[in-house]
């Protein structure tokens, strides 16, 4: 039998798609061996669902999806809806979560293979021209088993369906995204975690890199991580503002330079998030400086 010719403009894609009934958000992870992922599968929509489409992704899935399940649709339900008036249906794939939690799954019986999807609670995972079912096996596995936040729960499953074999083809992009009532910048809009890695040789590996990043912009500081700009503290400071040639290399340092450089250190970072009361800092920003 003559063995199928993939076509280069195939979404070749693992993902997952979930929900967390605590904080009520919602959101997709997903890798594919395909030029910016991240602007064709994940969609979503706080309080109404998220939406995972690819093999050959039809993106009105992602449109249309949210908007039935706005109209009262379940994720069962809008999958029907979705595929019953689409000629292409078979080649199709594509993973719901409604904004109740309820998750499914669809695959076309034309997909390339490895494909296929599993459900379980709060989750869909699904994948193409996988190496292996292990993939979504492992991802499904592994968002059951992890606690924390969604985002976390998300990419550490993603990496677990990677490590399991991914896609046959290779790696190349990522992305997360989270959505929550209010949860965007400013709490303009409900995009929580909106992060793409477009052309990467580890693209999983980098949407972990800057997802840890993002927390330390744009997450709450820790009251625990709160202290004075004192003692060992003081002296790990200005040995770090001097590297990075925010105050001058001398013997002494008046705390007034040292606070000025360090409030200019934090502004230039875009650290505003985390500035705190003059002579105090978050000591997840030191850190930060020690590694930069």
């Amino acid at each position: 039998m003559t063995k199928r010719k993939i076509p280069n403009d195939l979404i070749a894609t693992f993902s997952i798609v979930g929900y967390d009934p605590e904080t009520k958000e919602l959101g997709i992870a997903v890798q594919s061996k395909f030029l910016g992922v991240g602007a064709v599968v994940p969609w979503a929509k706080a309080g109404v669902g998220a939406v995972a489409t690819q093999s050959y992704a039809n993106i009105s899935y992602g449109e249309n999806g949210l908007k039935l399940m706005a109209e009262g649709k379940s994720a069962e339900e809008t999958i029907k809806i979705l595929t019953e008036d689409d000629e292409e249906r078979e080649l199709r794939q594509v993973g719901i979560v409604d904004g109740n939690g309820n998750p499914a799954t669809f695959t076309g019986k034309d997909c390339y293979d490895w494909a296929g999807g599993v459900t379980g609670k709060h989750y869909a995972a699904q994948g193409n021209i996988l190496v292996g079912k292990e993939t979504v096996e492992n991802m499904g596995k592994t968002f059951e088993e992890t606690e924390g936040p969604l985002s976390e729960r998300l990419l550490k499953a993603l990496d677990a369906g990677q490590e399991a074999g991914g896609d046959s083809r290779g790696k190349q992009s990522a992305a997360l995204l989270i959505v929550k009532e209010k949860g965007g910048y400013g709490g303009y809009n409900d995009r929580a975690v909106d992060l793409r890695v477009d052309d990467h040789p580890e693209p999983i590996k980098e949407l972990i890199r800057i997802y840890h990043l993002h927390q330390l912009y744009f997450s709450e500081t820790k009251e625990e991580n709160v202290v004075k700009i004192e003692g060992d503290i003081k002296a790990e400071l200005i040995q770090q503002l001097e590297r990075l040639e925010y105050l001058e290399h001398k013997e002494s340092h008046t705390d007034d330079a040292v606070f000025d450089a360090f409030r200019s250190f934090l502004h230039t970072e875009n650290f505003e998030e985390r500035e705190q009361e003059r002579g105090k800092l978050d000591l997840a920003v030191l850190e930060y400086m020690k590694q930069k």
